[in-house]
């Protein structure tokens, strides 16, 4: 039973993947919009003028391209993972350790952009922390999704019993 608990966990992660990345499409001059205002500094006081801001469109389509394609990217690997953790429910311990790699792997490129991007360059390099109207909700956000990924890929990632579930 705990292994299929570990699936729908991986299944989780995968459904936030492919959500997230159809809403940052379908709505890609939101998603670029938001990245703008991250690199362009302009949501706080002072923050156009500084040196680092910019309103390049190279960097904010890439910021975009990065947020909605590390998504999908993730979604798609924990799918895979959570089909072959399937497929290894019933074998033994290390077949269905081996089973969980491509899952685990989607969450770490979930938590490297949801740390890197939100945290490493909006909040750090962008000062995204010093906005009131984005600094809050962003962050907030990306640090759930975060910390919530980050436990389910502990949990998943926890060694197996010998026996195999029933």
């Amino acid at each position: 039973m705990l292994r299929i608990v570990k699936i729908l966990m991986v299944l989780t992660v995968a459904s936030w993947g492919f959500v997230g990345a159809f809403q940052n499409v379908l709505d890609w001059s939101g998603t670029t919009g938001s990245v703008a205002a991250a690199t362009s500094m302009s949501t706080f006081e002072g923050g156009a003028e500084s040196w680092q801001a910019t309103a390049n469109p190279v960097v904010i389509w890439a910021g975009a391209v990065f947020i909605a394609s590390s998504k999908l990217v993730a979604g798609l690997l924990c799918l895979m993972g959570a089909l072959k953790m399937w497929g290894a429910r019933q074998q033994a311990a290390a077949t269905f350790m081996a089973a969980k790699e491509l899952a685990l792997v989607g969450c770490a490129i979930a938590v490297i952009m949801l740390y890197g991007g939100f945290f490493v360059i909006a909040e750090s390099w962008f000062e995204l922390w010093r906005s009131d109207g984005m600094g809050g909700p962003v962050l907030d956000s990306a640090f759930r999704y975060a910390g919530m990924i980050t436990l389910i890929a502990i949990f998943v990632g926890m060694k197996e019993n010998e026996r195999p579930a029933a």
